[in-house]
């Protein structure tokens, strides 16, 4: 006896509880994440589409948005790449560090001339 005949093109439905996991490739990951977010499919139904759980399909959401966010913050303008928030951040820490060095460094020599004309 024959089980029903699947869609080549579609991925093998969820059989859950086999412990077998469903690896998905970046570009279907990615198809996921558009049927989602353009309303294409709900997350139970990509779930089942591609043949994981929606834990996974919230997952692939949450990267998938992480990193467009994390993408638009390192552009200063318009498709040229800036600086990460972390290198914008080292390099005003190292600017402050620069700074204080040179008001230190001020600050020993009038010492140092006040010192010699007391003596």
């Amino acid at each position: 006896m024959a089980g029903p005949q699947q869609d080549p093109s579609k991925p093998p439905a969820r059989t859950g509880g086999t412990g077998e996991r469903t690896r998905l490739a970046p570009s279907t990951k990615y198809q996921v994440f558009v049927e989602v977010l353009t309303g294409q499919a709900t997350q139970g139904e990509a779930a089942d589409k591609y043949g994981v759980n929606r834990m996974t399909v919230n997952q692939i959401c949450k990267t998938a948005k992480q990193g467009a966010l994390d993408a638009l913050a390192c552009t200063s303008t318009v498709g040229r790449p800036g600086k990460s928030a972390e290198a914008i951040e080292l390099e005003t820490v190292r600017a402050e560090i620069e700074r204080l060095r040179a008001t230190v460094t001020e600050q020993a020599v009038a010492l140092h001339l006040h010192q010699g004309k007391s003596l």
